[in-house]
């Protein structure tokens, strides 16, 4: 996960002392949802298989207001999303529709400032630091490291967000 730096003597590049052994195929990925606000991170789940607009949407049903509870956000919150296909479906927007939840749009072929992303970050680089033996130690080493997400990190992502917008549309989505 992290990115090393070698010196090295020209034409010592492969040299064993130069190198950092890999892993090529570890013991399997799965693929996970998960959603936060200020006040900490919500349910992370396990998305089963590949993930289509019907399994996104029981998945939401399954996990939003849940997470929106125990956060105690009330009546007011947004919910974000990306452009992904099965987020942007007819099938998913009708869906979203009924339930009556303010969702944030989020123009298409934007820069991925979606603030979740630096919260992935975080967990993948937990995870590869672990050396799990199974799919299902692995889930629920993901869900323990989600809960201990510190709730002052979401507090910055989410109080900075603004700030790291403006500075894309200020710089014309060119690198900030």
């Amino acid at each position: 996960m992290d990115q090393r730096y070698v010196w090295r003597a020209k034409g010592q590049a492969y040299d064993q002392k130069n190198t950092i052994p890999t892993v090529k195929h570890g013991g399997g990925s799965i693929m996970m949802w998960g959603c936060f606000s200020a006040a900490g991170t919500g349910n992370l789940d396990c998305v089963p298989g590949i993930m289509d607009s019907q399994k996104y949407q029981v998945i939401l049903k399954k996990n939003v207001m849940p997470s929106v509870d125990k956060l105690n956000l009330g009546d007011h919150w947004i919910f974000q999303q990306g452009n992904d296909p099965k987020h942007t479906s007819k099938s998913t927007k009708a869906w979203l529709g009924k339930r009556c939840w303010s969702v944030l749009e989020w123009p298409s072929q934007s820069p991925d400032l979606n603030p979740i992303e630096n919260l992935w970050w975080d967990l993948k680089k937990a995870v590869a630091a672990w050396k799990q033996s199974n799919i299902t130690e692995l889930e629920a080493f993901a869900r323990e490291e989600w809960a201990k997400i510190p709730i002052e990190r979401c507090k910055k992502l989410v109080s900075t967000y603004r700030k790291r917008l403006l500075e894309v549309i200020k710089t014309k989505g060119r690198s900030t």
